[in-house]
């Protein structure tokens, strides 16, 4: 555990969310902890969380809802053999070895009235780790009622929790798009977790609580097939299965400009870049996941197609670059309106 002098463990998962949101994950209570607390007082000296940028015409914020880490670090990582050239690039570029960042990056546009929200973090009350997306998206002058559309890549609990708000759906007036694949997964009578490497016995509580959100959710539910445009053509949805036999990527588009939304194809900035077969454990089906990325790496680094991230580095923003046999992530410098 980091060093928190001020709360005791009982009061960590109760204020994150740890004991229903580890399993939400996958993991077992425990095993994700907070980023090092913020002094409460200091609240309006708060790091940079919102970033405001352009896609053609649409504005485009990325919001983060927090920062936490996996504590397994290497161990959360497959395949096994590999994992002493892992620390060894950890070690090279002065990374850690005994954790692996999580970082909540929320992207949302809006295009004429339409006002589009792709995945929605962990929700919950706000904290000093996470929880910020709601505050975020306050600071920007959006109200709740004010979003006309949300995205739902897959059903993890730091992707839709953040969805609901007191047993009610949080955007009320917004349909939710969601994959029929990542949809019927999780409202499946047995979902299959026989590929995956994550604690058997963590999964129940992640199912209970993907389905519990998906039913308050269900009558915004609009299930939309991979190649479907939405929003007048700006938003595309494309396939990122592997993850989640359902995960969504999205391609938005406004005039000659565009960015891919690789969503949970990437949770390293460097680890899974310089070797596409490097995964992380929280994956579904491993080989379709390692797949799906070789493919999309290869489209966006030919391309140089402008790329976000829900899980890299805050704000999320760059491109994926080639370099050697892999890859590697390249962050766009940031720019001041």
């Amino acid at each position: 555990m980091p060093n928190l002098p001020n709360y005791s463990r009982r009061q960590i998962l109760t204020a994150t969310g740890l004991s229903a949101g580890s399993a939400g994950l996958g993991l077992l209570p425990g095993s994700l902890v907070a980023a090092e607390p913020v002094d409460e007082k200091s609240r309006g000296l708060r790091n940079p969380w919102i970033y405001h940028f352009k896609i053609g015409d649409i504005d485009a914020w990325s919001i983060s809802d927090g920062h936490m880490k996996f504590r397994q670090g290497l161990k959360l990582m497959y395949p096994e053999s590999e994992r002493d050239a892992m620390a060894e690039l950890l070690k090279q570029q002065s990374e850690p070895l005994d954790y692996i960042p999580l970082y909540i990056n929320v992207l949302v546009i809006k295009k004429g009235k339409e006002v589009a929200v792709f995945d929605a973090g962990f929700g919950g009350e706000e904290n000093s780790w996470k929880g910020w997306f709601h505050a975020g998206l306050k600071k920007i002058g959006i109200k709740p009622d004010e979003v006309t559309a949300t995205f739902l890549s897959h059903g993890h609990v730091d992707h839709i929790q953040g969805f609901v708000a007191d047993g009610k759906p949080a955007f009320k007036n917004a349909a939710l798009y969601v994959t029929p694949e990542e949809f019927n997964f999780w409202r499946a009578k047995n979902p299959d977790f026989s590929l995956t490497k994550r604690n058997p016995k963590s999964i129940p509580g992640m199912v209970a609580q993907a389905r519990e959100a998906l039913e308050i959710l269900s009558p915004n539910k609009q299930l939309t097939k991979v190649g479907s445009s939405l929003l007048g053509g700006a938003v595309t949805i494309e396939n990122g299965f592997g993850h989640t036999p359902g995960h969504a990527l999205y391609r938005i588009k406004s005039g000659d400009d565009e960015l891919l939304h690789i969503v949970d194809l990437v949770h390293h900035h460097l680890l899974m870049f310089q070797d596409p077969h490097w995964s992380i454990g929280l994956d579904n089906i491993p080989k379709l996941a390692v797949e799906t990325r070789k493919k999309v790496f290869a489209q966006a680094a030919a391309q140089q197609t402008r790329t976000y991230g829900f899980h890299l580095p805050f704000p999320g923003l760059g491109h994926v670059g080639k370099q050697g046999a892999g890859y590697q992530w390249i962050p766009e410098r940031l720019t001041w309106d």
